[in-house]
């Protein structure tokens, strides 16, 4: 049997947007493509009906593609949109599009001046539309006018103001201030409120004529110069292609029947280069019948406001504009946060602060606090239930204008699960766990993640915390040859969030340590220093090196053994000018690592000069060991004199030290007596020493007697004292002769004869 099978593909249809909003009179396009071969597309309205081309509406079909165009939209064409496609067997396909149409602020025939008459009820008229309804406010001198019973201001259902039995205190200007939060929209006008006097009855018309100077010219119509009349008394003067020569006084007069008045300004033109293409306007209108003020506009932007004083001054000012980008904060519940508004403006904005079109009052509620400087409105708000979270708006103001911002303070959320959790740089001790941080933060920023991990025979985790928000962490301690478990968690200031994936991973099992890396330094003398930078030690500590090492010349190694926990290995004595050949094995009790083999060469003998002694040492050294060689010279030429020329520092001190033992007895009594003598006057004669027979016969210590010498007698070599000339020089000592006395008064000499 045979069979014949064709497939045809499933058209595929699309639209280039799905969802669209779309502002009244507004126009707009869609394009629908269609993957495959359709016989016809056609559009459908959201009554279902096939739309077919007309002046505001069009449909254009080319091949594959049809576009749908909707020019000036309005309210009616809000709806879904759907864009059919069918094939050659009747088979449909389609796709949609959501068209919203929403109305912007409109406000319609708003007037200005009102007039009221004094006593009776006033009803100041604000006409604004837009969809969805708008928020109306009104204010009268930058305060909002709340509706309080017993007020006589109360804003009325229609939007509109009254004030219960006006009086000439409530004239001044009024805003008019709309507001679609949905779209932060906002828009204003300024309503001027006149009260008549008794002075104007009901059936009697207040007129004024106004008429314009400049340098005491009257101003009249011209291509330069546009006058125009408005309802209300109220006169404009535009300046077109404004030049320097426009400057100066202008002067607007306006009179009717209770009197005349007016007001001058001073126009100053900055120069043609900057103003020179704008249109310039001089605004002139008579608030009531005694005050005019007049207002200057450069542009759409910057207003230069002129008030009715004998000395004005006009400076460029400019509406409130936000400084912020920021618009969503997050917080939990007993989490103080701070929003901000800050707005640049001139003259300087007020600033309110709105919760579901209610006005936070500036002096805060328990949990709100308001802050509020120049430029800047701190809205601090601590949230303490789910009520707190939602939209909170920010509107600054001036004279110039009116902006509006929307805050969404939405409840922070733990962080997601981080993902792609992957092992790297796995060994027996050792594991490096990297990942992607998680989609979301949960509103507030994450401070940290968290890596737990275990074996997986274990029921209990360990956790690592990264530093900061690193997305990789190291594992350390583990167990060789282990199977470990792994997840990761992101922390942010609301709490923890959920874990990744759990990841699997095996350590290395125990083995030899990697061969060892090798750096060599040159050592002092004749060694030389080899660094070891331990590497992967197998799961086990290394416990020695081996470094073996040899010259090129001999063939026995010579073997040194190292501790493991060393990180150098210091090889001497080595020869000078001699190349080695170094091999270095690392140890665990596993076994050995492959070998590193390394070589270096000895450098030169060194001469032994000046340098080279005082190279290696620093400055302080040197001058301490010249110091030492100076005191060491000195202490050498003392010693010298004292031996050769008996002077010096020594000298003195030995003097001293032999005054201090010399004592008074009746020997130095004698000796002074005369009857012992030095030659002083440097001859060489010998020196006499006379005793009488009892001195030579009596001891003079116990008084015993003493065995006289005689010939066979030997005699003892007397003392020999130096003597010293009157210079100091030491002289010869001379030859000593005894002379003996006797009783009978003979005397006996004997000459020493020990020099004989």
């Amino acid at each position: 049997l045979g069979f014949s099978l064709s497939v045809i593909a499933v058209l595929q249809v699309s639209i280039s947007l799905n969802k669209v909003e779309l502002s009244v009179g507004e126009s707009k396009f869609f394009t629908c493509t269609v993957i495959g071969e359709p016989v016809s597309i056609n559009w459908f309205s959201p009554q279902g009906e096939r739309i077919i081309s007309n002046q505001r509406v069009i449909v254009h079909t080319e091949g594959v593609r049809s576009r749908l165009t909707i020019y000036n939209a309005i309210i009616e064409d809000a709806g879904i949109y759907r864009c059919q496609a069918v094939d050659t067997k009747g088979q449909s396909q389609e796709a949609t599009v959501v068209l919203e149409i929403y109305q912007k602020l409109t406000f319609r025939e708003v007037k200005t001046p009102q007039e009221f008459r004094q006593g009776e009820d006033a009803e100041v008229i604000c006409d604004v539309i837009s969809s969805p309804v708008p928020a109306v406010s009104w204010f009268y001198k930058n305060k909002e006018i709340t509706s309080e019973p017993n007020s006589r201001f109360q804003v009325l259902p229609t939007n509109n103001l009254q004030i219960l039995r006006v009086s000439k205190a409530d004239e001044g200007v009024y805003r008019c201030e709309a507001r679609v939060e949905a779209r932060g929209e906002i828009d204003f006008r300024d309503i001027v409120v006149l009260v008549n006097g008794k002075s104007c009855s009901s059936h009697t018309v207040c007129t004024s004529s106004l008429s314009s100077e400049q340098k005491g010219h009257v101003i009249e119509r011209s291509e330069q110069y546009v006058l125009s009349t408005l309802d209300g008394g109220k006169s404009t003067l535009t300046i077109k292609n404004i030049r320097q020569g426009d400057g100066g006084p202008y002067t607007c007069h306006a009179s009717n029947k209770a009197g005349s008045s007016e007001s001058q300004l001073f126009l100053k033109v900055f120069g043609e280069e900057t103003f020179g293409s704008f249109i310039h306007l001089l605004i002139f209108y008579k608030a009531n019948s005694t005050h005019i003020s007049s207002v200057i506009v450069y542009s759409c932007v910057y207003t230069c406001e002129c008030f009715h004083f004998a000395h004005s001054v006009c400076l460029l000012l400019d509406a409130p504009k936000f400084q912020t980008n920021q618009t969503i904060f997050y917080s939990w519940e007993g989490n103080p946060v701070n929003i901000s508004c800050d707005v640049k403006s001139n003259p300087a904005a007020t600033m309110l602060w709105r919760r579901d079109r209610f006005t936070i009052s500036s002096q805060g509620t328990s949990n709100i606090r308001i802050h509020t400087t120049e430029d800047q409105s701190l809205l601090e708000v601590t949230p303490v239930s789910d009520r707190d979270f939602g939209r909170y708006n920010c509107t600054a103001r001036n004279n110039i204008g009116a902006r509006y911002q929307e805050f969404i303070l939405a409840q922070a959320d733990v962080p997601s699960h981080p993902y792609s959790v992957r092992l790297s740089a796995v060994s027996q001790r050792l594991a490096t766990v990297t990942f992607m941080k998680p989609d979301s933060h949960g509103g507030v920023p994450i401070s940290y993640y968290i890596i737990n991990y275990k074996d997986t025979s274990s029921q209990d985790w360990r956790t690592v915390r990264s530093h900061g928000v690193q997305t990789t962490v190291v594992l350390a301690n583990l167990e060789p040859n282990t199977t470990y478990e792994v997840r990761v968690a992101a922390i942010n200031g609301k709490g923890q969030g959920d874990f990744s994936h759990t990841e699997t991973f095996q350590t290395l099992p125990i083995r030899e340590p990697s061969p060892p890396t090798v750096h060599g330094q040159r050592g002092v003398g004749k060694a030389y220093r080899l660094g070891l930078i331990k590497q992967d030690d197998g799961g086990m500590p290394i416990v020695e090196y081996i470094v073996k090492y040899k010259t090129d010349k001999e063939e026995q190694w010579m073997t040194k053994l190292v501790p493991g926990m060393n990180d150098f290995a210091l090889l001497q004595p080595l020869q000078w000018n001699t190349r080695y050949n170094v091999e270095i094995t690392a140890r665990n009790v596993k076994g050995l690592s492959e070998p590193t083999f390394f070589q270096f060469l000895m450098p030169q003998k060194p001469d032994i000069t000046a340098d080279s002694l005082f190279s290696g040492l620093g400055l302080g050294t040197v001058v301490g060991l010249g110091v030492a060689g100076l005191l060491l010279l000195l202490v050498l030429v003392d010693v010298s004199c004292f031996f050769l020329r008996q002077c010096g520092l020594l000298m003195c001190i030995t003097r001293k030290l032999c005054s201090k033992k010399t004592t008074t007895s009746g020997k130095s009594k004698e000796l002074e007596e005369g009857k012992a003598a030095y030659l002083v006057d440097g001859s060489k004669e010998p020196i006499v020493e006379m005793r009488t027979e009892e001195e030579r016969i009596t001891n003079q210590e116990d008084g015993s007697p003493v065995q006289e010498p005689n010939e066979t007698t030997p005699l003892t070599e007397p003392e020999k004292l130096p003597l010293k000339e009157e210079n100091g020089k030491e002289v010869l000592k001379p030859d000593l002769i005894e002379i003996k006395v006797h009783k009978d008064n003979s005397i006996h000499t004997k000459q020493d004869d020990s020099k004989a």
